[in-house]
């Protein structure tokens, strides 16, 4: 039996939300199921990200997930964190920017996703569906 390759895949979308907006409904984990539908309980003890802090996701299906903050750097608006289901594990960079200059759009959320490439690329259609939610208003 082989093994998986394991690979990066950044992924963003653009929107209207004010980059604080944005950069609020990101690092507060009660915003979390607002913009990311598949995310069903945030059970976390801080009122924002904060790193060597860990949590637990509830999912679709009950599936569940715990996590890490690793960094969080408010001044470039990034934060990642480390999230482990099972035997699957997976690390993201999320991170708020101004959208460029003429650009109809006011920001642009991003993150990289790190794992094995069957995860990464099963999971990016989620999270490509979930970032144009992050810089919209519910």
């Amino acid at each position: 039996m082989g093994s998986f390759v394991t690979g990066a895949l950044r992924l963003s979308a653009s929107g209207p939300l004010s980059l604080e907006d944005v950069w609020e409904r990101y690092t507060e984990p009660r915003w979390w199921h607002h913009w990311a539908p598949h995310i069903r309980q945030v059970d976390y003890p801080e009122a924002v990200v904060t790193p060597g802090t860990a949590g637990r996701v509830t999912g679709v299906g009950g599936v569940v997930a715990d996590f890490r903050i690793d960094a969080v750097d408010v001044a470039a608006r990034t934060w990642s964190w480390s999230v482990r289901s099972g035997p699957i594990r997976v690390s993201f960079v999320h991170g708020v920017d101004a959208a460029p200059p003429g650009s109809r759009h006011v920001s642009v959320a991003w993150l990289t996703m790190h794992g094995l490439w069957p995860v990464v690329l099963g999971y990016a259609p989620i999270a490509r569906y979930s970032l144009g939610r992050l810089v919209k208003p519910v």
